[in-house]
Protein backbone atom coordinates (compact mmCIF):
# COMPACT_ATOMS: atom_id res chain seq x y z
CA UNK A 1 0.00 0.00 0.00
CA UNK A 2 1.71 3.36 -0.92
CA UNK A 3 1.92 5.88 1.60
CA UNK A 4 0.81 9.40 0.99
CA UNK A 5 3.36 11.90 0.94
CA UNK A 6 0.80 14.74 1.89
CA UNK A 7 -2.38 14.05 3.85
CA UNK A 8 -4.32 17.15 3.56
CA UNK A 9 -6.52 16.71 6.66
CA UNK A 10 -3.39 15.48 8.81
CA UNK A 11 -0.64 17.96 7.45
CA UNK A 12 -3.11 20.96 7.75
CA UNK A 13 -3.94 20.29 11.23
CA UNK A 14 -0.02 20.04 11.64
CA UNK A 15 0.46 23.57 10.02
CA UNK A 16 -2.26 25.31 12.12
CA UNK A 17 -1.11 23.86 15.36
CA UNK A 18 2.38 24.86 14.65
CA UNK A 19 1.27 28.64 13.59
CA UNK A 20 -0.89 28.70 16.93
CA UNK A 21 2.63 27.78 18.77
CA UNK A 22 5.04 29.81 16.80
CA UNK A 23 2.36 32.85 17.44
CA UNK A 24 2.40 31.94 21.24
CA UNK A 25 5.89 31.53 21.75
CA UNK A 26 6.94 35.17 19.58
CA UNK A 27 4.22 36.60 22.16
CA UNK A 28 6.00 35.10 25.11
CA UNK A 29 9.24 36.56 24.01
CA UNK A 30 7.67 40.19 23.82
CA UNK A 31 6.20 40.41 26.52
CA UNK A 32 7.22 38.20 29.22
CA UNK A 33 10.62 37.23 28.08
CA UNK A 34 11.56 40.59 27.06
CA UNK A 35 9.78 42.33 30.06
CA UNK A 36 12.30 40.16 32.38
CA UNK A 37 15.57 39.93 30.58
CA UNK A 38 15.02 36.78 30.75
CA UNK A 39 17.27 34.18 28.68
CA UNK A 40 14.87 30.59 28.39
CA UNK A 41 17.60 28.39 27.60
CA UNK A 42 17.57 26.29 24.18
CA UNK A 43 18.27 28.21 20.96
CA UNK A 44 15.24 31.01 21.49
CA UNK A 45 17.73 31.58 24.42
CA UNK A 46 21.04 31.09 22.44
CA UNK A 47 19.70 33.71 19.99
CA UNK A 48 18.29 36.56 22.91
CA UNK A 49 22.28 36.15 24.14
CA UNK A 50 23.92 36.56 20.97
CA UNK A 51 21.27 39.99 20.19
CA UNK A 52 22.18 41.13 24.27
CA UNK A 53 26.03 40.86 23.56
CA UNK A 54 25.76 42.72 20.17
CA UNK A 55 23.65 45.44 21.59
CA UNK A 56 25.27 45.97 25.00
CA UNK A 57 28.87 45.61 24.31
CA UNK A 58 28.99 46.60 20.03
CA UNK A 59 25.58 48.59 19.56
CA UNK A 60 24.55 46.13 16.92
CA UNK A 61 21.24 45.34 16.62
CA UNK A 62 20.99 41.83 15.21
CA UNK A 63 17.39 40.36 13.79
CA UNK A 64 16.25 36.89 15.67
CA UNK A 65 15.44 35.17 12.35
CA UNK A 66 18.71 35.22 11.15
CA UNK A 67 20.19 34.22 14.48
CA UNK A 68 17.83 31.39 15.08
CA UNK A 69 17.92 29.94 11.71
CA UNK A 70 21.78 29.81 11.75
CA UNK A 71 21.54 28.58 15.62
CA UNK A 72 19.42 25.64 14.16
CA UNK A 73 21.30 24.31 11.35
CA UNK A 74 23.71 21.60 13.03
CA UNK A 75 20.23 20.21 15.02
CA UNK A 76 18.20 20.54 11.44
CA UNK A 77 20.91 18.65 10.28
CA UNK A 78 20.73 15.94 12.72
CA UNK A 79 16.88 15.71 12.55
CA UNK A 80 17.12 15.27 8.33
CA UNK A 81 19.94 12.46 8.70
CA UNK A 82 18.35 10.40 12.52
CA UNK A 83 14.70 11.68 12.90
CA UNK A 84 12.81 12.27 10.18
CA UNK A 85 12.61 14.65 6.90
CA UNK A 86 8.80 15.40 7.09
CA UNK A 87 9.22 16.10 11.17
CA UNK A 88 12.39 18.16 10.32
CA UNK A 89 10.57 20.43 7.37
CA UNK A 90 7.43 21.12 10.03
CA UNK A 91 10.09 22.55 12.44
CA UNK A 92 12.15 24.53 10.12
CA UNK A 93 8.59 25.76 9.50
CA UNK A 94 8.14 26.56 13.33
CA UNK A 95 11.82 27.79 13.93
CA UNK A 96 11.18 30.28 10.65
CA UNK A 97 7.78 31.38 12.03
CA UNK A 98 8.58 31.99 15.42
CA UNK A 99 12.05 34.15 14.26
CA UNK A 100 9.76 36.02 12.14
CA UNK A 101 6.66 36.64 14.75
CA UNK A 102 9.59 37.76 17.16
CA UNK A 103 10.99 40.43 14.53
CA UNK A 104 7.69 41.26 13.53
CA UNK A 105 5.69 42.06 16.72
CA UNK A 106 6.30 44.88 19.33
CA UNK A 107 7.50 44.52 22.97
CA UNK A 108 4.83 45.02 25.50
CA UNK A 109 5.61 44.93 29.28
CA UNK A 110 2.68 42.74 31.46
CA UNK A 111 4.17 43.47 34.15
CA UNK A 112 7.32 44.07 35.91
CA UNK A 113 7.36 41.77 38.37
CA UNK A 114 10.65 39.10 37.41
CA UNK A 115 9.46 35.93 39.38
CA UNK A 116 5.39 36.28 37.46
CA UNK A 117 7.33 36.47 34.60
CA UNK A 118 9.67 33.86 34.68
CA UNK A 119 6.96 31.34 36.12
CA UNK A 120 4.01 32.31 33.47
CA UNK A 121 6.56 32.81 30.74
CA UNK A 122 8.09 29.73 31.68
CA UNK A 123 4.94 27.85 31.44
CA UNK A 124 3.58 29.80 28.33
CA UNK A 125 7.07 28.14 26.71
CA UNK A 126 6.24 24.44 27.95
CA UNK A 127 2.49 24.79 26.31
CA UNK A 128 4.20 26.36 22.57
CA UNK A 129 6.71 23.60 22.53
CA UNK A 130 4.03 21.06 23.44
CA UNK A 131 1.54 21.95 21.07
CA UNK A 132 4.77 21.09 18.43
CA UNK A 133 5.29 17.74 19.84
CA UNK A 134 2.06 16.47 19.85
CA UNK A 135 1.57 16.93 16.08
CA UNK A 136 5.23 15.55 15.55
CA UNK A 137 7.48 19.00 15.29
CA UNK A 138 9.60 21.14 17.50
CA UNK A 139 10.58 24.12 18.27
CA UNK A 140 14.29 23.16 16.99
CA UNK A 141 17.62 23.29 19.05
CA UNK A 142 18.09 21.37 22.36
CA UNK A 143 14.61 20.13 21.05
CA UNK A 144 16.17 18.04 18.37
CA UNK A 145 18.30 16.62 20.63
CA UNK A 146 15.47 15.61 23.19
CA UNK A 147 13.81 13.64 20.22
CA UNK A 148 16.65 12.15 19.38
CA UNK A 149 18.10 10.84 22.45
CA UNK A 150 14.35 9.59 23.62
CA UNK A 151 14.08 7.71 20.38
CA UNK A 152 17.11 6.61 20.23
CA UNK A 153 18.31 5.83 24.10
CA UNK A 154 13.72 5.17 24.99
CA UNK A 155 14.44 7.60 27.88
CA UNK A 156 12.61 10.86 28.61
CA UNK A 157 15.46 13.11 28.18
CA UNK A 158 13.93 16.70 29.40
CA UNK A 159 15.34 16.86 32.46
CA UNK A 160 18.66 16.78 30.48
CA UNK A 161 18.10 19.41 28.51
CA UNK A 162 16.97 21.15 31.52
CA UNK A 163 21.06 20.24 32.45
CA UNK A 164 21.99 21.79 29.03
CA UNK A 165 20.35 25.12 29.27
CA UNK A 166 21.75 25.56 32.91
CA UNK A 167 24.89 25.77 31.32
CA UNK A 168 24.08 28.18 28.99
CA UNK A 169 22.35 30.44 31.29
CA UNK A 170 25.33 29.61 33.80
CA UNK A 171 27.76 31.49 31.05
CA UNK A 172 24.72 34.18 30.92
CA UNK A 173 25.39 34.89 34.63
CA UNK A 174 28.85 35.79 34.40
CA UNK A 175 28.00 38.44 31.61
CA UNK A 176 24.72 39.84 32.67
CA UNK A 177 24.00 39.19 36.25
CA UNK A 178 23.49 35.67 38.03
CA UNK A 179 20.01 37.45 38.80
CA UNK A 180 18.46 37.62 35.53
CA UNK A 181 20.24 34.28 35.10
CA UNK A 182 18.37 32.19 38.06
CA UNK A 183 14.98 33.39 37.10
CA UNK A 184 15.59 31.62 33.80
CA UNK A 185 16.48 29.19 35.48
CA UNK A 186 13.09 29.24 36.93
CA UNK A 187 11.78 30.16 33.59
CA UNK A 188 13.11 26.79 31.98
CA UNK A 189 12.24 24.99 34.94
CA UNK A 190 8.32 25.93 34.66
CA UNK A 191 8.89 24.88 30.92
CA UNK A 192 10.15 21.76 31.78
CA UNK A 193 7.31 20.82 33.96
CA UNK A 194 4.60 22.17 31.74
CA UNK A 195 6.05 19.81 28.98
CA UNK A 196 6.25 17.06 31.39
CA UNK A 197 2.61 17.44 32.04
CA UNK A 198 1.31 17.69 28.31
CA UNK A 199 3.17 15.97 26.35
CA UNK A 200 3.75 11.94 27.40
CA UNK A 201 4.85 10.07 24.22
CA UNK A 202 8.10 9.46 24.99
CA UNK A 203 7.22 8.59 28.81
CA UNK A 204 6.30 4.78 29.94
CA UNK A 205 4.10 3.41 32.28
CA UNK A 206 4.61 -0.36 33.30
CA UNK A 207 1.82 -2.67 33.66
CA UNK A 208 1.47 -5.96 35.69
CA UNK A 209 -2.25 -7.23 35.05
CA UNK A 210 -3.51 -10.17 37.30
CA UNK A 211 -5.83 -11.94 35.65
CA UNK A 212 -7.34 -15.15 34.73
CA UNK A 213 -7.28 -14.38 30.83
CA UNK A 214 -4.10 -13.50 29.79
CA UNK A 215 -4.54 -14.09 25.82
CA UNK A 216 -7.32 -11.60 26.37
CA UNK A 217 -5.57 -9.14 28.08
CA UNK A 218 -2.07 -9.32 26.06
CA UNK A 219 -4.53 -9.08 22.50
CA UNK A 220 -5.63 -5.97 23.92
CA UNK A 221 -1.87 -4.52 24.54
CA UNK A 222 -1.25 -5.50 21.47
CA UNK A 223 -4.47 -3.88 19.41
CA UNK A 224 -3.76 -0.31 21.35
CA UNK A 225 -0.03 -0.36 21.64
CA UNK A 226 1.36 -3.05 18.93
CA UNK A 227 3.22 -4.34 22.08
CA UNK A 228 3.88 -7.51 23.14
CA UNK A 229 3.34 -8.87 26.98
CA UNK A 230 5.10 -11.69 28.79
CA UNK A 231 3.26 -14.50 31.06
CA UNK A 232 4.41 -15.28 34.52
CA UNK A 233 2.38 -17.80 36.61
CA UNK A 234 1.27 -16.77 39.78
CA UNK A 235 -1.28 -18.22 42.52
CA UNK A 236 -3.17 -15.80 45.11
CA UNK A 237 -2.41 -15.99 48.77
CA UNK A 238 -5.78 -15.92 50.16
CA UNK A 239 -7.46 -18.11 47.98
CA UNK A 240 -4.96 -19.82 46.54
CA UNK A 241 -5.90 -19.86 43.11
CA UNK A 242 -3.60 -19.99 40.12
CA UNK A 243 -3.57 -17.06 37.85
CA UNK A 244 -1.53 -15.32 35.18
CA UNK A 245 0.56 -11.74 35.79
CA UNK A 246 0.77 -10.06 32.01
CA UNK A 247 3.57 -8.08 32.12
CA UNK A 248 4.01 -5.07 29.22
CA UNK A 249 5.43 -1.30 28.96
CA UNK A 250 3.37 0.79 26.90
CA UNK A 251 3.70 4.57 26.13
CA UNK A 252 1.94 7.24 28.89
CA UNK A 253 -0.18 8.60 26.61
CA UNK A 254 -1.49 5.05 25.25
CA UNK A 255 -1.76 3.71 28.87
CA UNK A 256 -5.36 5.32 29.50
CA UNK A 257 -6.78 3.09 26.35
CA UNK A 258 -5.26 0.05 27.41
CA UNK A 259 -6.78 0.12 30.92
CA UNK A 260 -10.20 0.98 30.11
CA UNK A 261 -9.90 -1.74 27.15
CA UNK A 262 -9.37 -4.07 30.10
CA UNK A 263 -11.53 -3.15 32.32
CA UNK A 264 -14.51 -3.01 30.11
CA UNK A 265 -13.87 -6.62 28.75
CA UNK A 266 -12.35 -8.48 31.44
CA UNK A 267 -13.43 -6.57 34.61
CA UNK A 268 -12.11 -8.36 37.54
CA UNK A 269 -8.58 -7.70 36.30
CA UNK A 270 -6.32 -6.19 39.03
CA UNK A 271 -3.96 -3.69 37.33
CA UNK A 272 -0.61 -1.97 39.47
CA UNK A 273 0.85 0.49 36.64
CA UNK A 274 4.84 1.70 37.64
CA UNK A 275 6.10 4.72 36.02
CA UNK A 276 9.29 3.69 33.91
CA UNK A 277 12.38 5.92 34.18
CA UNK A 278 14.86 3.49 31.39
CA UNK A 279 14.35 1.33 29.27
CA UNK A 280 16.64 -1.27 27.42
CA UNK A 281 16.19 -3.55 24.60
CA UNK A 282 13.87 -3.67 21.69
CA UNK A 283 10.92 -1.38 22.29
CA UNK A 284 7.93 -0.94 19.06
CA UNK A 285 8.55 2.77 18.43
CA UNK A 286 6.27 4.32 16.08
CA UNK A 287 9.23 6.07 13.21
CA UNK A 288 8.54 9.73 13.01
CA UNK A 289 8.00 10.74 9.28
Amino acid sequence: METKIFDIKKDSKRILFITGAALLMAVNIKTFVQAGALLPGGAVGLTLLIQRIADIFFGIELPFTLITVLINSIPVFIGFKFIGKKFTIYSCLMIFLTGFLSDLLPTYTITNDTLLVAIFGGLLNGTAISICLSVEATSGGTDFIAIYMSEKRHVDSWNLVLGINTVILTTAGFLFGWDKALYSIIFQYASTQMIHMLFKHYQKETLFIVTTEPEKVSNIIYEKTNHGATFIKSEGTHLHTESTIVYSVVAKDQYLSVVRAIKNQVPDAFINTVDTESLTGRFFQKKTD
